[in-house]
């Protein structure tokens, strides 16, 4: 099968296995396991139920049952906090792939507590397991764009870092279809259907081994020049390895430090603080724009509009397959119309999808018709948060920083992710029982906000190498100037302090040289 061409780069056979695997592995684990509980959710009551009256010859109270559900649903986030909070370590350490094949045995301790929870009559396996899969979580989420990010070449490099977030979909998609009461739906087989996850982990195990590291790492962190050149081989066979080589080495040239960065080092370094707060506030603004609030409505919401109860969860895996071919669009497209359009176009489709509900839900008992306007603002939400804010968040992490500093900012970006996503699952109840109606206004606010900070404060950066990046967000002082008068074959190069700010000393080029 012929390459696919893009501006002159090629995406190869390997690009898109290694793209498709690490997703399949990884980030479709993540959407799984957000959906996998709902279904199930009054089967694993009753068994938490039933261990608690053998334990205890008495059963749980309505309130306790529901506090212990809720937190088997909950401390999976808790363990994608502590997940994200490792990233950095554990990426500088192992490297990114290597970080990817040493995490699954996380996934195999998570699959056989869940899969043996019932058989050894432990609610505690389950709460644990989904802990250990939560880590899991939090580790892949950053690592797997981390690591496409920076085998692809610049012009793919939107196009493969979106891959993962269609397996994210599809892995909503999967469990939503799975848990039908014709499939793994029955209380016989809910243990099965939560450990499911080892299948996929299993197949990642067996290939990604032989796939290489990324060529960044090998070259600016490890500093194996051969290695590097054998990765870049396998990954861009039709490319110019020397020009890909040059513009990695013109990224090294220009750190401060070739040291990976820690949070507190990123924290303080003013040269990326627009990036730093960039990161903020797309990471916040992903889980703050309220889809997780509209995932927990959904069903209440198509009960309001007059669909039976019996056919709700058909209609919740129509939005599953809605969340596929959004993410599909987006893919598809990033690297044609750009990364901001799809944000402000994302987060502009949200904030009048929220809009729209506060609407719906006050005039509904006036007008019968809004209630199916209601359905079509959550359609809008969901799919205008799956086309660009579901994943584009992710890939400007990559792209806003260098190989030193990128790590810190996935950890940061990841840590406020899950804790923004922890705290809207915490606080939407109480905002929901005092704001009525009018509780989605919050998340309308939010979703302009972080348009309107894309729109005014983050630059485009389709087709462009990290330095050119960082170059945008630097100061506007030229790089280049000319030498004094009488010295026309000089140009004077004011070199980088970290990412692109000025100092006063300057390195001499002479023109007559050639450098690599």
């Amino acid at each position: 099968m012929r390459p696919m061409e893009m501006n002159g780069k090629h995406l190869t056979s390997s690009l898109i296995a290694v793209a498709l695997l690490a997703s399949f592995g990884s980030s479709m684990l993540y959407g799984y396991n957000l959906a996998v509980v709902n279904s199930p959710a009054e089967h694993i009551k009753e068994f938490y139920n039933r261990t608690w009256l053998s334990r205890n010859h008495t059963g749980l109270s309505e309130e306790t049952l529901t506090l212990l559900y809720s937190f088997t649903v909950s401390v999976f986030a808790i363990g994608g906090l502590l997940g994200s909070l490792l990233v950095g370590m554990l990426v500088t350490k192992f490297g990114r792939k290597g970080t990817l094949v040493y995490c699954t045995v996380l996934v195999f301790i998570a699959g056989a507590l869940m899969g043996f929870s019932r058989i050894c009559h432990s609610p505690e396996m389950v709460i644990i397991g989904r802990f250990v899969t939560g880590i899991h979580s939090g580790i892949c989420l950053s690592v797997v764009p981390m690591y496409l990010g920076e085998i692809a070449p610049k012009n793919l490099r939107g196009f493969l870092t979106l891959v993962p977030s269609i397996f994210i979909c599809l892995g909503v998609f999967l469990a939503q279809v799975l848990g039908l009461e014709e499939l793994l739906g029955k209380e016989a087989y809910w243990p099965m259907f939560l450990s499911l996850v080892v299948v996929p982990t299993f197949i990642q195990l067996m290939l990604l081994p032989w796939f290489p590291e990324s060529p960044r790492y090998l070259l600016i962190e490890k500093r194996n020049i051969h290695a590097t050149i054998t990765a870049l081989k396998w990954y861009h066979s039709k490319c110019n390895i020397q020009a890909e080589i040059e513009e990695m080495q013109e990224e090294q040239r220009s750190l401060s430090t070739v040291e990976t960065v820690s949070v507190w080092g990123l924290m303080m370094d003013k040269s990326v603080r627009w990036q730093f707060i960039s990161v903020i506030v797309i990471n916040m603004g992903m889980q703050l724009s309220g889809i997780d609030a509209i995932w927990f409505y959904t069903n209440a919401i198509f009960a309001n509009a007059g669909i039976p109860k019996p056919q709700i969860q058909y209609t919740t895996v129509g939005t599953g397959a809605i969340e596929v071919i959004s993410g599909l669009i987006g893919c598809f497209t990033i690297e044609k119309l750009g990364r901001r359009p799809l944000m402000i176009g994302g987060f502009g489709v949200m904030g009048i999808g929220c809009a729209g509900i506060t609407l719906s839900l006050v005039l509904q008992t006036h007008f019968a018709f809004m209630r199916y306007i209601s359905i079509a603002c959550v359609v809008a939400i969901i799919a205008g948060f799956c086309i660009g804010p579901a994943g584009v968040p992710f890939l400007m992490t990559a792209e806003l920083f260098k190989q030193s500093h990128r790590p810190a900012a996935y950890t940061v970006g990841g840590a406020l992710n899950w804790m923004s996503n922890f705290t809207v699952g915490f606080v939407f109840p109480f905002l929901q029982m005092s704001a009525g109606s009018f509780c989605y206004l919050v998340f309308c606010g939010v979703c302009v906000l972080v348009a309107v900070y894309v729109h005014f404060v983050i630059p485009e950066t389709k087709n462009k190498t990290f330095v050119e990046i960082c170059q945008m967000f630097a100061t506007k002082e030229p790089i280049l100037s000319k030498s004094p008068p009488g010295n026309p074959n000089e140009l004077r190069l004011k070199k980088f302090n970290g990412y692109g700010m000025m100092e006063n000393s300057s390195v001499e080029l002479d023109s007559s040289r050639s450098y690599p």
